[in-house]
């Protein structure tokens, strides 16, 4: 069934990208191909079977889904999204409300059901998915809930939905609140987050996402912890978080000495209960098929039937839902169950001639996972984990007893909250670990290889991805080679893989120069605009050399300070540069072409567009002393990728205190502190700015105290997670699959 199965997908990710009589033109072919070849060759009656299975399900696959992309492009709303009409809808909420911060501020996003949509003078009844934003905050909206609202229609982003909805009034109907039961999911979610609440930030953020998935709390530097260290999987729902419910349910339930159909019936509603707890999104319900794949196949016994439930768990899933077959989880799901399905057990039974059973089986179900993972990943981020298996081996003990303890608290939370806070108090012991493990493993040096994302090094890595499951199991049987073959494996890939930098998708790069400022914006493939230059000239060479800028089309001297303007042969030294440009603080440039910055000046270099905020017109045509440099120091708003980047330079309360006043809605993803991050900061300035991540240049061991620890206090009591030069040497912010990042050196 691999094969057919493998058929029906592929026809499910042509079809969503097709119309429907483009659907059956291939289709025809296909049908006719198969003809030609079966003419030609004389197969097997189990062959030609087996050739019919898979014909028949790509064939369903691709026509059933073309059919229902095809609903999704034509009709009433579409049409009306076509003319991007102004309309006012009544519709259900389908999903969670999503936050997304942008270049031009927040909104909220959330997939509606259209129930009835009035425009051009005309009222239709249906039901069309479309995708909602709203510009600002939000009312408070929950899952099931009818609302009205209004705004203009625009064309869908893919055949998901039928189109989007710029909203301009939104409002909940009196009469539509939701059902009883996404009510009861609503009480205890927030259960869930009432029992672990006071228990440290990340705890407090961790357990729901282990339960049920929300992980919107969770801070981006633990997200990216989590990522580097290979457990970025324990943030979202999966197969794994259903399978240790429903098997911690089953455990109690035999005792009592329920029977087969009765523990069945209790799995079932368990999974429909979980479902709704989580929300039936399509990541959710891939989860809790692949958890019930991965429970019946290693129940049944024998790998060929573990590997049939879950061909057939794919075949069900796309013929449901061909968007899935597109979906980055859903390939990272089922390619994390066929490893453990297939691979685990051998991998298993191997190490049990020479270590206890329950520790083979602890090294062989995660190491089984990643290797299956390993070449998936590399496409999608360009990195490899190399201490994912061991982060995954140490953090595994303590995510069922975090998973159940945190469901447990809820439960108890409802009838009573201190009953649940007492719960939550033992939930914070092992997810209190799995956050330490996720911290530490990710500080490893060479946590994680850069090995870039091309066809090459992801042919590579498939290949010797099939190598390893092919001879990993003869390799496991004795200590002395698999001692022998891990450390060969982990010596050929660190080497030369774990200084990998410049991380993919970058976008800025705060240079270590000591204790000194120099920053890097990504203007091209080999091209950087440079924003100091730092104290030496060595250092900020070196960092350039790193990123492989051989072109700095702007270089800006935000003020005449030594930390900022004395590495300036280093910048120029084998480059290419365009022109420098300073502010009211000039350094000597020694017939460099100069030019004035001031407020309201915007260029676009490249990727980026730059916007001087200060200093203002009327401050700098004025030279001003060495004492006053820092409060006339060059602000700059880079923005890139949809991300928005405020560079600082060295100003100091009052100057910030200007740009409050001059732009008081100015939002921001990154800042740059000021001074090194001095004591010397306008807090409500720094907090408000909304940023969520900020980088802090400045020198180890220096004898300022940069930074202030008053400072990165405020920074974090705002949620912004902070990259220190001095603690980490170089960083930098990345950009996936529109998310920023912060990766440390």
């Amino acid at each position: 069934m691999i094969a057919p199965a493998l058929g029906a997908w592929a026809g499910a990710v042509v079809a969503v990208r097709v119309t429907v009589p483009t659907a059956l033109l291939l289709s025809g072919c296909a049908l006719l191909l198969a003809a030609v070849v079966a003419g030609r060759v004389q197969a097997a009656r189990a062959r030609a079977a087996w050739i019919a299975v898979l014909l028949v399900l790509f064939v369903g696959a691709l026509v059933l889904g073309a059919v229902r992309a095809s609903a999704h492009r034509s009709g009433v709303v579409p049409s009306l999204a076509a003319e991007r009409a102004t309309v006012a809808v009544v519709a259900d909420v389908a999903t969670d409300p999503r936050e997304v911060r942008g270049t031009f501020g927040t909104s909220t996003v959330v997939r509606l059901t259209v129930r009835r949509v009035e425009g051009r003078g005309t009222v239709w009844r249906l039901r069309s998915p479309v995708t909602a934003w709203v510009r600002g905050d939000a009312p408070d909206l929950r899952l099931g809930q009818q609302v009205e609202a209004s705004g203009r229609l625009g064309p869908a982003d893919d055949s998901a939905t039928a189109a989007t909805l710029s909203v301009t009034s939104l409002s909940p109907r009196p009469d539509g609140a939701p059902a009883w039961w996404w009510a009861g999911a609503e009480k205890l979610r927030a259960a869930i987050t009432a029992a672990v609440s006071g228990r440290g930030d990340d705890v407090s953020a961790l357990v729901p996402a282990l339960v049920h998935g929300d992980d919107h709390a969770l801070s981006d530097g633990l997200r990216e912890d989590f990522r580097t260290s290979g457990l970025t999987h324990l943030l979202a729902v999966s197969g794994t978080n259903l399978t240790l419910l429903v098997g911690f349910l089953l455990a109690l339930a035999r005792p009592l000495g329920t029977g087969p159909r009765a523990r069945v019936a209790l799995a079932v509603a368990a999974t429909v209960g979980y479902v709704l707890l989580a929300r039936p999104e399509p990541s959710v319900v891939r989860a809790a098929v692949m958890g019930l794949v991965g429970v019946a196949g290693l129940s049944t016994g024998g790998r060929r039937r573990g590997a049939r439930c879950l061909a057939w768990a794919v075949v069900g899933v796309v013929l449901l839902d061909p968007w899935l077959a597109t979906s980055a989880g859903f390939l990272l799901s089922a390619l994390a169950t066929g490893g453990i399905l297939l691979l685990a057990p051998v991998w298993r039974d191997a190490l049990a001639r020479w270590m206890p059973r329950w520790l083979a089986e602890a090294l062989a179900v995660p190491a089984a996972a990643q290797l299956a993972c390993t070449a998936p990943v590399a496409a999608l981020s360009g990195e490899v984990s190399l201490v994912a298996v061991v982060a995954n081996l140490v953090a595994a003990p303590a995510v069922g007893p975090a998973t159940v303890l945190g469901l447990a608290g809820g439960l108890a939370g409802l009838p009573w909250g201190p009953c649940g806070q007492l719960v939550g108090l033992v939930t914070a012991l092992p997810a209190g670990w799995i956050v330490l493990v996720g911290r530490r493993s990710a500080a490893l040096p060479g946590a994680a290889a850069v090995v870039g994302e091309g066809a090459l090094t992801v042919t590579l890595l498939v290949v010797v991805s099939g190598l390893v499951a092919a001879t990993g199991h003869l390799l496991l049987r004795r200590p002395l080679p698999s001692v022998l073959v891990t450390a060969l494996v982990t010596g050929v890939t660190v080497a030369p893989l774990s200084p990998g930098w410049p991380p993919p998708h970058w976008v800025m790069v705060a240079c270590d120069v000591g204790q000194g400022d120099a920053a890097v914006l990504r203007a091209g493939p080999t091209a950087g605009v440079v924003i100091d230059a730092g104290p030496d000239t060595e250092a900020v060479d070196r960092c350039l050399d790193d990123l492989r800028v051989r072109a700095v089309p702007l270089l800006v001297l935000t003020h005449a300070h030594a930390d900022h303007v004395d590495g300036l042969a280093g910048v120029v030294r084998g480059r290419d540069v365009g022109w420098v440009g300073v502010g009211s603080s000039r350094p000597a440039l020694h017939g460099r072409d100069a030019r004035m910055l001031e407020s309201g000046q915007r260029w676009e270099i490249g990727d980026l567009t730059l916007t001087v905020l200060a200093p203002d017109v009327a401050d700098v045509r004025t030279a001003v002393s060495a004492d006053a440099a820092n409060d006339a120091s060059v602000v700059l708003l880079a923005e890139t990728r949809g991300v928005r980047i405020l560079l600082t330079g060295d100003v100091e309360p009052p100057a910030q205190a200007t740009l409050r006043q001059t732009y008081p809605d100015l939002r921001v993803d990154v800042v740059k502190v000021p001074h090194h991050g001095s004591a010397h900061q306008d807090a409500a300035w720094l907090a408000g700015l909304g940023a969520r991540w900020a980088t802090v240049s400045s020198g180890k061991d220096n004898t300022y105290g940069h930074p202030a620890p008053v400072t990165l206090e405020t920074l974090r009591g705002a949620g912004v997670t902070v990259l220190r030069t001095d603690a980490g040497g170089d960083v930098a912010l990345v950009v996936r699959s529109g998310r920023i990042m912060g990766v440390r050196r």
